[in-house]
């Protein structure tokens, strides 16, 4: 078996995915990969034939709880400190977890949710690769993803607002420089940070979106790489039930929607979702997701799907309306489907923005700022224009030429062949009596 390249993520499924796939494709160049998630994901990735390592218990759980949905609906002042709690606690356990999983590896993936990764891999003298589904380093030519708006605020003001992401590492770095202490017999961190080495030395990043939605911008440095998606192909020959073929059968191909993971306002959306199906006339498949739409008591012309893979299902639809993930985004485009995204947080204001510039679909709007008669009328839309079908159809030609884990396992490969260990800082009054030790290599 070849090295051995640890994988570590956390977060819902389309924060997992794109691993598994880089995950599958490792293996299949003759690597031993092991993939770290939350439990909610044990069968998906086992599924694939990669080996799982738990990080923690469910992140469904975490988000399904009242508190999180009050945060994010009403007060984020109020719900905020103990949600922050929870996370801190969530990552210490990742953490704590990980650093048992890459013990033995040659190189470990991380993202912006495990940036603890940097840290084991500094005590254990092996690469760190971070990766993003999202834009993250600093650039001049737009604001951070989650302010990006489509408006040209200036050069000075767009590099401002990722200074946000240096609160963001200040939240994470409390956890992590415990673990530093206690588990890995390590100083606090003094510099560095999400993208950045504990010396300062800057870390390869891979960016796992094509450079087609997303263009790679000019002042972005050297070891920031766009590499394609990391599409993960379905393996479960999910195929229409008898009920969905018969539904589609009956008229034509209806547009999906639906909301993602986030369990937000069940009853607000599926009452949206109705109203504006009415109005519009056509026909709908929904998703439910973990809790964004309630199937019970739809209209003939609305079909509701408790679960299918977006590659699969997509294929029987005219257009899609979602939250704007990463994941959901890309699967839209991969099959030239004119899209309307509905945006709630993080990085789905971005992909909106860049699905509407693309020319690909409706300018978007946020979900909490969406009503019957605004979905009614980007239904219409997506239905009628013509030249959203075709520059959905262009994207897709020019995206589904691309190889995006053939291209990060190239780099891979190159950071772990000229890879030279740093002088690790570390700490004489650590206190270590059940830390597990490398066989493979003898720490200097």
């Amino acid at each position: 078996m070849g090295k051995r390249i640890a994988l570590c993520t956390i977060g819902t499924q389309g924060d997992v995915q794109p691993y598994l796939a880089l995950a599958v494709a490792l293996k299949q160049r003759g690597y031993s990969a092991v993939l770290g998630a939350s439990e909610d994901f044990k069968d998906m990735i086992e599924g694939y034939g990669v080996e799982f390592h738990s990080l923690g218990a469910s992140i469904q759980n975490f988000l399904q709880q009242s508190r999180f949905e009050n945060a994010m609906s009403q007060s984020m002042l109020i719900n905020g400190p103990s949600l922050l709690r929870q996370g801190q606690q969530i990552v210490d356990t990742a953490a704590r977890r990980a650093w048992v999983m890459c013990q033995g590896a040659d190189a470990i993936i991380l993202n912006m949710n495990t940036s603890f990764g940097i840290d084991i891999a500094e005590a254990l003298r092996i690469p760190a690769i971070m990766s993003a589904l999202q834009p993250l380093n600093s650039t001049s030519e737009f604001p951070l993803c989650m302010y990006y708006v489509g408006s040209d605020f200036g050069k000075a003001f767009n590099r401002l607002t990722y200074t946000a992401m240096t609160v963001q590492q200040m939240y994470y770095n409390l956890p992590r420089n415990k673990l530093r202490r206690e588990l890995m017999g390590l100083d606090a961190r003094l510099m560095g940070g999400l993208f950045r080495n504990t010396d300062g030395s800057p870390l390869t990043t891979l960016y796992a979106y094509s450079p087609v939605v997303s263009p790679r911008p000019r002042d972005w440095p050297k070891t920031a790489i766009v590499t394609g998606y990391w599409p993960l192909h379905d393996r479960s020959n999910w195929q229409p039930s008898p009920e969905f073929q018969a539904f589609l059968a009956r008229g034509e191909a209806p547009v999906y929607i639906g909301f993602g993971s986030m369990p937000f306002g069940a009853q607000r959306n599926t009452q949206i979702l109705k109203e504006a199906v009415r109005a519009w006339g056509g026909r709908a498949v929904v998703a439910r997701g973990w809790g964004g739409i309630d199937p019970s008591d739809l209209p003939e012309n609305i079909f509701a799907i408790e679960k299918a893979p977006h590659d699969r299902l997509f294929r029987y639809v005219s257009a899609v309306v979602h939250h704007g993930g990463a994941g959901t985004t890309a699967a839209g485009l991969y099959l030239g489907r004119p899209t309307f995204i509905v945006p709630q947080a993080v990085d789905q204001p971005y992909w909106g923005r860049r699905v509407y510039e693309l020319g690909c679909g409706p300018k978007p709007v946020r979900l909490r700022k969406l009503t019957p008669e605004i979905l009614a009328e980007a239904l219409k839309d997506l239905s009628s224009n013509v030249s959203y079908r075709q520059r959905a159809a262009a994207v897709a030609d020019e995206i589904n030429a691309e190889d995006g884990t053939d291209k990060a396992i190239r780099v891979i490969e190159r950071v772990m062949a000229n890879h030279q260990p740093h002088l690790r800082t570390i700490n004489p009054l650590a206190i270590l009596p059940n830390r597990p030790r490398r066989s493979a290599r003898k720490a200097s």
